[in-house]
């Protein structure tokens, strides 16, 4: 295993997850509960880890669908921390699979690291007869040690993603994630990586960074955006509703509004309606497809914009960071 020597050091921060989680039963892949094993237990169950040089963090210890901003400034500032330490090749961050892909894509935008941050984790408990979660990290290691990787990237099932690309497609499988119409970046195999995509295609812009995660660590949350889908009888009353909370201001306001659109941005008229009136109240309303492949194409005439190829989920995370004062 080229990759697995000890070169530098690896930092393995721990938010909790699947891949932490315990059963009382070994057979029972769905009634566990997350987040009950320490990221130090989780490195010790792994042998071939034994003996590299590797520090390990426990920075939450929570079941994923239950992720907000509190753990994610937490994780930025703890990112940041290690990755600004000489010695450090890379940092993994053990995470639950629920809400993976907006963790990639925040630290992704927020820090564009130059240097790799692999997010991994399990679709099977800790406690599991064949838990994935160990050879998930073992990867996840292997990966963080690659030189010439940098940004952030997402390893599951042997598969690499893109913090851009990733998305989880499977509620139960353990290959559960999928990099759509971009496809993987590359693949682990017995603790080599053979790359699909050149690895400068993980990088965005990275000037600016230390400002963005400085206005990250001062805000106490972040502007708040919702997400509604277009649907048969869509009646647009979600939105109202939201619009009527704007104008009681009672509670915090939503300045921005995602859409998940029909095919490529369309919307069922009533629902366009109301988005309208969102629109013309101040509020930001962005187009996304909920299309598993493709993207929302713009063109001549649209009234609202479009998320530039994010998902739902992401686009909804990128425009309530951009609403942020003075994002850059």
């Amino acid at each position: 295993m080229e990759n697995l020597k000890a070169r530098s050091v690896r930092v393995i921060l721990g938010t909790g997850g699947t891949i932490a989680g315990r059963s009382v039963d070994a057979a029972d892949n769905v009634g566990y509960v997350a987040g009950e094993v320490g990221v130090d237990d989780l490195v010790k169950a792994v042998p071939h880890l034994q003996g590299l040089v590797l520090e390990s963090e426990q920075v939450a210890q929570i079941d994923s669908k239950d992720m907000g901003f509190a753990v994610w400034k937490r994780l930025a500032e703890r990112v940041a921390h290690h990755l600004a330490r000489e010695e450090v090749q890379g940092v993994i961050i053990t995470h639950g699979t629920d809400t993976l892909e907006e963790t990639a894509w925040f630290l992704q935008t927020v820090l564009a690291p130059g240097k790799p941050v692999v997010l991994t984790c399990a679709m099977r408990p800790a406690t599991a007869l064949v838990p994935d979660g160990p050879q998930n990290l073992l990867d996840a290691v292997v990966v963080a040690g690659c030189e010439g990787l940098t940004g952030v990237v997402a390893v599951s099932a042997g598969w690499v993603h893109s913090a851009q690309h990733v998305c989880k497609v499977h509620s139960y499988r353990v290959d559960a994630f999928d990099s759509g119409d971009a496809g993987p970046m590359g693949c682990v195999e017995e603790g080599e990586v053979r790359w699909f995509q050149p690895l400068a295609s993980t990088v965005l812009a990275s000037s600016g960074a230390e400002g963005r995660l400085a206005k990250i660590s001062a805000a106490t949350a972040l502007p708040g955006v919702a997400l509604v889908t277009s649907h048969a009888d869509a009646d647009g009353r979600v939105v109202l509703g939201v619009l009527a909370l704007n104008s009681s201001q009672q509670g915090a306001k939503t300045e921005g509004i995602v859409v998940a659109c029909t095919g490529n941005g369309t919307l069922h008229r009533a629902l366009a309606a109301a988005l309208g009136q969102a629109l013309a109240s101040g509020v930001r309303v962005v187009r996304a497809t909920r299309c598993a492949r493709g993207r929302v194409i713009p063109h001549v005439g649209d009234k609202f914009d479009s998320s530039e190829g994010l998902s739902p989920v992401k686009a909804r995370l990128a425009l309530s960071l951009a609403l942020l004062p003075d994002w850059a």
